[in-house]
């Protein structure tokens, strides 16, 4: 990990990964892009980590997108990482739920590192934009085909093509984001989801989560077989068997993960 991009365990199988570059907004240079990859890395390495939490350093901004510093010194390539696309992330195949916790604006590549998440908490002072159109620029991280699977079509279109953000409150209505809250409250509501995640046994979450991504892509016979072989797998583990137990016994079931 590098500076640019912290990683904690916060709680038992909940990590925190911070973009930690306040003084930019956060902004996504080679060194964030790195520090995203290695965390990705981290978290899908380690049977421990159910659940990831992302968010940006200081109050302002969850992450501003590219550092245009970058971009007009022709070093645009390093932000797209080695492996995993833009961010370090938009690209990376992933087991682990991620959970984005925006303190403040999400804006271009910024919002495209949150429709990259599972799940999002904002701040009730967040904003959510895609301002490429402005710049003469694509949001080619995912923002033009992910925005619109995220929100209404209309709303998505008028996003892309007019570059305006939209507030917190429209982006729950509308289901961008899963709650808002006050700003010093984000990563507590972000953190209180995640536990939320990790009550429930931990093979059953990755297997659906697999499935899950996949709803908007594959046809439903393929979904059907995905289903189907994920229901077998499933049944073949110890807390398929602890499930039932436990709540034959009026317990809290004792996962194991295998």
């Amino acid at each position: 990990m590098s500076d640019a991009v912290l990683f904690e365990m916060v709680e038992p199988h909940v990590a925190l990964v911070t973009i930690n570059r306040p003084e930019a907004r956060n902004a996504v240079n080679a060194a964030v892009s790195a520090g995203m990859e290695a965390a990705v890395d981290r978290a899908e390495a380690d049977p421990e980590i159910r659940v990831v939490v992302l968010t940006g350093a200081g109050p302002h901004a969850f992450c501003a997108g590219a550092d245009l510093k970058e971009v007009s010194a022709g070093r645009s390539t390093a932000l797209a990482g080695a492996r995993y696309g833009f961010g370090g992330f938009v690209k990376a195949p992933r087991t682990k739920l991620w959970i984005a916790a925006a303190q403040g604006h999400a804006l271009a590549g910024g919002l495209e590192l949150l429709l990259a998440c599972d799940m999002a908490v904002a701040a009730e002072t967040a904003t959510f934009g895609l301002p490429e159109v402005k710049r003469s620029l694509v949001a080619a991280a995912g923002g033009v085909f992910r925005l619109p699977r995220a929100l209404p079509k209309a709303i998505a279109l008028q996003m892309i093509a007019t570059g305006e953000p939209i507030p917190a409150a429209l982006a729950l209505q509308h289901g961008l984001v899963n709650a808002v809250v006050p700003q010093g409250e984000v990563r507590e509501a972000a953190l209180d989801l995640a536990r939320r995640v990790t009550a429930n046994a931990p093979l059953a979450v990755r297997e659906s989560l697999g499935i899950a991504r996949q709803a908007l892509v594959l046809d439903d016979e393929a979904l059907w077989e995905m289903s189907r072989s994920a229901s077998e797998r499933i049944k073949q583990t110890e807390d398929f068997q602890e499930g039932p137990k436990a709540f034959v016994e009026k317990r809290a079931p004792r996962w194991v993960g295998r």
